[in-house]
């Protein structure tokens, strides 16, 4: 099972390239990082994680570091759990100044 995102950018209307995107596993000793990417030219990450397994896992994306200074969140963090049997997670993100807005994807 593995874990993806897409990113779009609502202010510019276009995929939100160059974004930092942080996956990380909740664990009995707190929260692990599993993987740091980068979103492509088209907003995406398919290689975040090819293995998942189940249970819950953060998702953190740098939007102060895409947006600028002013960006209202400097970070918008998805906590997410994937269940047993889960063939894979998409997790896509529409991403404005002062909102976003995310589901569990196909």
């Amino acid at each position: 099972m593995g874990i993806s995102t897409h990113v779009l950018d609502a202010v510019r209307g276009r995929p939100a390239a160059g974004l930092g995107v942080r996956l990380e596993r909740r664990s009995s000793g707190g929260w692990e990082e599993v993987a740091r990417r980068v979103t492509d030219a088209d907003g995406r990450v398919a290689d975040l994680c090819a293995e998942a397994s189940a249970g819950d896992h953060r998702l953190t994306l740098d939007t102060e570091a895409y947006l600028g200074p002013q960006a209202f969140y400097p970070e918008v963090v998805v906590v997410f759990r994937i269940t047993a049997g889960a063939a894979s997670c998409h997790v896509p993100v529409l991403l404005s100044a002062y909102s976003y807005t995310t589901y569990r994807g196909s």
